[in-house]
């Protein structure tokens, strides 16, 4: 039987399973989907909409409590990151393991946290979460190669890992930021 800690933190485990089982119930049609939007003329909007909740999560997560000075700054070099990797990724299909796989990565990152929070383990949440977030990946790029229209696409599994990576990073840093904030003594308007 599954113990949680928390409300939360049992709601942000059903949430990450949540976006895994989408991430993989759309692998079969990711490609059809993706030519879809491109012949629309939607493709950039839906990815610059994703890329803009991605940011907003991590922004909202790390920072629970008012920003100020110091987290803004971090917060905007945050997002400034994430657009210069979304401009820089090759091909819409690569953007979207930015955005399925940052959501995918916050969310267990946050229940991690949430429960070493609650009962102090486990003792280093982030490299946990990125260890689980990169499992799922891997899993997700071999069922691709069990797929007739899909391979195994070993660029895919780093495109994974940077995403889970800069999702984990940024919102430890932002953390990280909140509670140097409050051991200053700087008080929260």
């Amino acid at each position: 039987m599954l113990h949680f800690t928390s409300h939360r933190e049992k709601r942000l485990w059903i949430y990450a399973l949540t976006a895994v089982v989408a991430v993989y119930a759309t692998l079969g049609v990711a490609q059809a989907l993706a030519a879809e939007l491109r012949d629309r003329g939607l493709l950039g909007v839906v990815f610059g909409t994703g890329l803009a909740l991605i940011v907003l999560s991590i922004v909202t997560q790390g920072l629970r409590a008012r920003p100020r000075g110091i987290e803004i700054g971090v917060a905007l070099g945050i997002a400034g990151v994430y657009l210069i990797a979304f401009a820089r990724v090759f091909t819409p299909e690569h953007r979207s393991h930015l955005i399925e796989y940052s959501v995918v990565a916050l969310l267990i990152h946050q229940a991690l946290a949430e429960r070493k929070e609650q009962a102090g383990r486990p003792r280093f949440p982030g490299l946990l979460g990125v260890g689980i977030a990169m499992c799922i990946g891997g899993v997700d790029e071999c069922i691709q190669w069990l797929l007739p229209n899909r391979v195994f696409d070993p660029f895919d599994l780093l495109f994974n890992f940077l995403a889970i990576v800069m999702a984990v990073a940024a919102n430890g840093t932002l953390g990280w930021v909140r509670r140097w904030r409050r051991s200053r003594g700087i008080k929260e308007r």
